[in-house]
């Protein structure tokens, strides 16, 4: 999976309405996924798990004042490949850190000011 998106997650305003929405519009349903800061739900398709959706509170851009949906690739070592981001112009936004029951992941700026997750998975 290294160096391909594996994970895409709604950071929303307002949890529910996006819920509703989705549900509504692609037949998505939820089930929540204990996590330390805020309430988060995986979303799932046919009963196929296929994205995350959770507060801003959970968000993976601390300063982000409206939605966005944000994605993750998955990479083979999240901490040598952090290292080689900020050598070639990347920004730390969040360190390296384990998620239980996800992986290792953390969140850069690339030179060009955008973000994205690097995931290595359970």
């Amino acid at each position: 999976m290294h160096g391909t998106f594996v994970w895409n997650e709604l950071a929303t305003k307002d949890v529910e309405a996006a819920k509703a929405f989705y549900a509504e519009t692609l037949g998505w349903t939820f089930e929540e996924f204990a996590i330390p800061d805020g309430k988060y739900w995986v979303a799932k398709s046919d009963g196929q798990i296929v994205a995350g959706l959770g507060g801003m509170e959970a968000g993976a851009i601390p300063d982000a004042t409206e939605s966005y949906w944000f994605s993750l690739i998955g990479v083979d070592d999240v901490d040598a490949r952090v290292e080689k981001a900020v050598a070639r112009g990347a920004t730390v936004v969040r360190p390296p850190m384990d998620v239980p029951n996800v992986g290792r992941v953390a969140i850069i700026r690339d030179p060009t000011g955008a973000a994205v997750g690097w995931m290595k998975g359970v």
